[in-house]
């Protein structure tokens, strides 16, 4: 029995002594990830100084760009990237009625109490001439008088040009008009409200936003509503939210305009110690830096970097011509520092881009961090071999 323990207590010797060994290697290891930067290590964003660190090399192919109040102004005079854009018309004044246009229909009814009347009946006091349409010259038929000019004219200047053509058949003949708009007179609304459509025009100082209450409103589901105004081969553009806070901007529409209510398409990528990895559409016309990381969910508490917030950008080669105000190279990283108030300030006015990619890096000593639990833990299980 004596020598069977002997045995015994030989083979745990030597399993201790193994399992020594690999708990010094495994240390030798940690420590070898802690002297190289920690590369080794899993994780969910680079550290800033990885990806800078490449625009030392004179190819590197991109330029880089720290955000502060000095470089705002400079910024601001660069091209806009991945958004077309588009013009559009201020308020104007118009004629209080409408005017008369090619296309419309005129409805004619005389009166007259003249017995001997050649236009009404003696059992009738009046005669309805029926439905006139504008013609291209702007002349509507009316019975034993022929072709009257009325186009460019509001419906009660009309109404009083054909009662005094009538005169000479029918001096007591009073006539009513009605007027029902044709296309020159009327607009398209064609989505993004509760009822779209085409509505005729009351006056001449329909508006963009009358248009677009006639047709029930803009729902509250369409995101930041973009709109639309095509006027012949012309396309404008703006937003419902700058229309409702500047009454300067609610342009006066013409007939035949058509006008587009649509969700604003735009948006920006959030990488890495974000508390959202996600494409991020655009809930206003412009959205900042620092609106930009909230939507985002912030920086991660554990694993962010506030120093370390790059905004990737990658303009278009027009950005980069001879006498064009622009960035050095097509594709640029810009840096914010959240840690000083410089930083913060000129991260709530430094404006997203369309396809933006706003990455957070982690911080390095969270790799530091990661190691020293690996080694913790490896203690811990060393500790428990020699107990």
């Amino acid at each position: 029995m004596g020598q069977g323990n002997r045995i015994i207590d030989d083979i745990r010797c030597g399993d201790k002594f193994a399992m020594m060994l690999n708990f010094k290697r495994t240390v030798g290891f940690c420590l070898a990830l802690v002297l190289a930067g920690c590369t080794a290590l899993p994780r969910g964003a680079a550290v800033d100084n990885e990806i800078l660190r490449e625009a030392d090399d004179a190819e590197a192919g991109f330029a880089i760009y720290p955000v502060t109040k000095a470089f705002l102004p400079s910024v601001a005079t660069w091209p806009v990237t991945n958004t077309r854009q588009y013009g559009w018309l201020g308020h104007s004044h118009g004629a209080s009625t409408n005017v008369i246009q090619a296309g419309d229909t005129l409805n004619l009814r005389v009166w007259d109490s003249d017995a001997n009347s050649l236009l009404t009946g003696p059992t009738s006091p009046s005669a309805d001439l029926g439905d006139s349409v504008v013609s291209s010259a702007g002349t509507i038929f009316v019975p034993y008088v022929g072709k009257v000019k009325v186009s460019g004219r509001s419906p009660d200047s009309a109404r009083s040009t054909v009662q005094r053509s009538l005169e000479a058949i029918s001096p007591s003949a009073q006539v009513q008009l009605t007027l029902v708009a044709g296309r020159n007179n009327s607009v398209d609304l064609v989505g993004g409200v509760r009822s779209p459509g085409n509505f005729p025009m009351p006056d001449r100082n329909f508006s963009v936003l009358g248009l677009i209450a006639a047709g029930g409103g803009v729902p509250d589901t369409l995101s930041n509503p973009q709109v639309r105004l095509q006027r012949g081969h012309k396309i404008y553009s703006t937003s419902v939210e700058k229309l409702y806070q500047n009454p300067s901007l609610d342009s006066r529409l013409r007939g035949g305009d058509k006008v587009i209510v649509e969700a604003d398409d735009r948006y920006f990528l959030s990488l890495g110690a974000t508390g959202t990895e996600a494409q991020i559409p655009f809930e206003s016309s412009n959205v900042s830096a620092l609106d930009a990381i909230t939507k985002a969910g912030g920086i991660s508490d554990t694993r962010g970097d506030p120093q370390g917030i790059l905004i990737l950008r990658e303009y278009p080669s027009s950005a980069v011509a001879a006498g064009v105000r622009g960035p050095r190279q097509q594709r640029v990283v810009f840096t914010l520092d959240l840690t000083n108030a410089d930083g913060l300030f000129s991260a709530r006015n430094f404006p997203i881009h369309h396809k933006d990619l706003v990455l957070a890096t982690e911080s390095p000593i969270t790799n530091a961090r990661t190691v020293l639990q690996l080694v913790g833990s490896v203690f811990g299980v060393a500790n428990t071999v020699t107990n």
